[in-house]
């Protein structure tokens, strides 16, 4: 389920906050905030890795609560409203099953200057890390798994 807000209470777009079963593209995400007056763009890919605590990792299935379209959609919202100097903001979280190599999270901040791209970016993928209700099921290479509760 895609989420496309209105402008938040600051002048921050949010462009797009999701949950989604599709595969994420970052240099989507990316072309979402372009803006002409932005001198940077900032884009975070977190990726599924192929070993996690020495062990090796043969892929992960991510569950999410019902209601994490709406909490990722008002985490970007809180963000943008404290970010200064940002133009647009667009996240995205990947659920189902998902390989070694592919976007898990997805995040593009475009802003008048670098700092406030890197300082919002960050900000923004530390709160959905923080505050998104799904679950990591990971399956490691010697036939065991693990739940993680949090990306």
């Amino acid at each position: 389920m895609e989420r496309i807000t209105e402008p938040t209470g600051s002048d921050v777009k949010v462009l797009r906050a999701t949950v989604t079963e599709e595969a994420l593209d970052v240099d989507e995400h990316a072309r979402l905030v372009d803006d002409a007056a932005a001198g940077a763009v900032v884009t975070f890919s977190g990726v599924v890795r192929d070993h996690d605590g020495g062990r090796s990792v043969s892929g992960l299935e991510y569950s999410a609560h019902p209601t994490a379209a709406t909490v990722v959609e008002q985490v970007a919202r809180d963000v943008a409203g404290r970010a200064r100097g940002v133009r647009a903001i667009a996240v995205s979280h990947r659920v189902g099953r998902l390989a070694i190599g592919d976007v898990a999270l997805a995040c593009a901040v475009s802003a008048d200057h670098r700092q406030e791209a890197f300082a919002t970016c960050s900000e923004l993928v530390e709160e959905v890390k923080r505050l998104l209700p799904v679950w990591k099921h990971q399956a490691f290479a010697d036939g065991t798994d693990e739940w993680v509760n949090s990306t």
